[in-house]
């Protein structure tokens, strides 16, 4: 497919989202502001816990499956290799917990992340793990050529086959002179649909007189997700027929009128049949809430940094962060962790029933921003066993 006809399908998916609001159609029912498909997979599920959430009906479970973002954060304790090495440590323990999936993401420019070579660092952590599904959580499609990302993740694909995923961002993941040093313009997010789409090609069989290839891209079909933190992003998958993640970690605002936009207008496709919407979710577990609520600490000292226009590296927890940050940097800080899980395993346990409940989710995305190595994996351990993997449901067929 030419690049004329990818742009041509894009314009085609613009005239398409604007036309006028789903009507749940007849074989549909809503639940919990969640369309499903009567009869379907999703019509039974278990709690996300694994016992049944006294909300539902016995036939009337939620569970939703548990998936990792590292940031491959840079501490003032460990450097840029140390960071690398411990994502790869915390992914092989991860896919002993029963996590599905490791997810790192694309930041430029950041000397607190070591993971703008995105493509490179999956790499290091696929090589380290033997199962756990690894990607990008996600490229920002709008600082890259579509067949340079097709040729890396391509690549990836044929090293570790059936375990690459592929999540798609429109923001630059940095700042604008940045963007000008990835020798890219602001206004290349304005055809990140057709850039989605022109990248979906390059995945696919190769045809027959097709002059440009991605090689060795053609034909790995790699599972492309769209990221997001808008309804923009919901609904460009809905259209698409994609699965979707929203960034509610940072970004929480929008996140119930995003579900709904994803899940009212959604076209199945041959990526994925139904909808299947991710959250991204702060969550820090420790043996006790107090304790968990000061390796917090660490996260919310980086977040009032972001405000102060400060870049630097990850910082031991503090016993008072009322003594680091500002009431205006707490109240801005408030807002953007307000979806947070922070707590003992009986209050992530709670907490993750509750968001689940709330959203549908069918996956959660989460962050454990803690300082010391062996307390991020302390946290996801405690978050693993907290919400029973044993509970938690298999892959669906339609979604890697």
């Amino acid at each position: 497919m030419n690049a004329q006809a990818l742009r041509e399908r894009g314009a085609l998916a613009g005239e398409r989202r604007a036309a006028d609001k789903f009507i749940a159609p007849a074989a549909w029912e809503i639940r919990a502001g969640r369309p499903y498909m009567r009869g379907s997979p999703d019509s039974s599920r278990d709690a996300v816990c694994g016992e049944p959430d006294p909300l539902a009906t016995p036939t009337e479970p939620l569970m939703a499956a548990l998936s990792i973002l590292d940031l491959v954060r840079v501490t003032q304790s460990t450097d840029a290799r140390g960071a690398l090495d411990n994502a790869r440590d915390l992914a092989s323990k991860a896919e002993n917990w029963g996590y599905r999936r490791f997810w790192i993401a694309e930041h430029h420019n950041m000397p607190g992340i070591a993971s703008a070579a995105t493509a490179v660092v999956i790499a290091h952590i696929a090589a380290g793990t033997r199962h756990i599904r690894v990607g990008a959580g996600g490229i920002m499609l709008p600082n890259h050529a579509p067949i340079v990302i097709a040729e890396q993740f391509g690549t990836l694909a044929r090293l570790h086959p059936g375990r690459i995923d592929l999540g798609l961002g429109r923001a630059p993941g940095t700042d604008p002179i940045t963007v000008q040093a990835l020798r890219r313009s602001l206004a290349a997010a304005d055809t990140f649909p057709q850039d989605v789409l022109e990248l979906q090609a390059y995945f696919a069989p190769a045809v027959p007189g097709q002059r440009v290839q991605a090689v060795p891209a053609a034909g790995t079909e790699v599972p492309l997700w769209i990221l997001g933190s808008s309804t923009y992003g919901a609904t460009l998958a809905a259209e698409l027929g994609l699965p979707y993640a929203f960034a509610s970690h940072f970004a929480p605002a929008q996140l119930m009128a995003a579900l709904q936009v994803y899940r009212s207008r959604f076209k199945p496709s041959p990526d994925a049949e139904r909808p299947y919407a991710m959250i991204g979710v702060n969550i820090i577990a420790a043996d006790s809430d107090a304790e968990a609520r000061r390796l917090a600490t660490t996260q919310q000292m980086s977040i009032a940094n972001i405000f102060r226009g400060e870049r630097g590296l990850s910082r031991p927890p503090i016993d008072d962060i009322d003594s680091y940050w500002t009431p205006s940097e707490k109240a801005q800080a408030l807002q953007w962790l307000s979806r947070s899980i922070v707590g003992s395993p009986a209050t992530v346990r709670a907490g993750v029933e509750a968001l689940v409940a709330e959203t549908g989710a069918d996956e959660l995305m989460i962050v454990s921003d803690v300082f010391d190595h062996a307390a991020r994996l302390r946290s996801f351990e405690l978050i693993a066993a907290a919400c029973a993997p044993a509970a938690i449901p298999p892959a669906r067929e339609d979604v890697a």
